[in-house]
C-alpha cells in the first residue's frame, strides 16, 4: 500500500514536471496530482526536494534495467541495443529524462543514493563497451569509450527533446542516431 501511494506521487508528480519544468513541482501542485494532502505527500516524502530525488533515482534505476537487458550476439550489438534501448527510454520516460539528463538545476542536488543510481547506469554501459576493446586498455582508457558511447547516445535523445528539432527536417531521429552509433560503435570495435 505504502509503495502505490508513492508511486502515486511520483507519477503525479512526473506528470507536473514534464508539463512545467522543475518550477511545477510544489507539494500542494504533487499533493492535488496525486489526490491527496500535502500532509501526505511529507509522510511519504521530505518534501519537494524528497520528491525530486526520488524521481531522479526512479529514472536511472529504469536507465540501468534497460542496458541491462540490452541483447545480441557480439559485443558491438548488444552496446547498439543498450543505445537504442537508452533512445527509446528518453521516448518513453521524457519527464525522468529531462531531469536525469538536464543541466543541474540549481532548485536540486542529488542524494548520494541518486548519484550512486547514475553511477550503476553508466557502469552498466561501460561493462558493455569494455567488451568491444580487443586489447587492454587501462581503466581511464576504457571510461573514455564508455563516455564516447554515452555521450553520442544521449547528445541524440536531447537533441531530439529540444525546441530547435521541430525546425529540423529529418525522416527518423532515432535510426538518424543509430546510424551515428552504429559507425562509432563498429569503428571503435575494429580498431581497438
Amino acid at each position: 500500500m505504502k509503495q502505490d501511494t508513492q508511486q502515486k506521487i511520483l507519477t503525479a508528480a512526473s506528470a507536473l514536471f514534464l508539463d512545467g519544468g522543475i518550477n511545477a513541482l510544489s507539494v500542494r501542485a504533487i499533493a492535488h496530482g496525486a489526490g491527496m494532502s500535502t500532509i501526505g505527500i511529507y509522510s511519504h516524502f521530505k518534501g519537494k526536494q524528497g520528491i525530486i530525488d526520488a524521481l531522479y533515482q526512479e529514472g536511472f534505476e529504469l536507465l540501468t534495467k534497460e542496458i541491462r537487458a540490452a541483447r545480441g550476439n557480439t559485443p558491438a550489438e548488444k552496446v547498439i541495443d543498450a543505445c537504442e534501448r537508452m533512445l527509446t527510454f528518453s521516448e518513453k520516460h521524457t519527464a525522468h529524462y529531462r531531469l536525469i539528463f538536464s543541466a543541474k538545476p540549481k532548485e536540486f542536488s542529488p542524494s548520494a543514493e541518486a548519484i550512486e543510481k547514475a553511477d550503476q547506469a553508466f557502469s552498466a554501459l561501460a561493462e558493455l563497451s569494455d567488451a568491444l576493446i580487443k586489447k587492454a586498455h587501462s581503466p581511464a582508457q576504457k571510461q573514455e569509450i564508455a563516455l564516447q558511447i554515452w555521450a553520442l547516445t544521449q547528445g541524440y535523445a536531447s537533441f531530439n527533446q529540444h525546441e530547435m528539432c521541430e525546425r529540423i527536417v529529418w525522416r527518423n531521429w532515432k535510426e538518424s542516431a543509430l546510424q551515428a552509433i552504429r559507425l562509432h560503435v563498429y569503428a571503435l570495435a575494429a580498431t581497438r
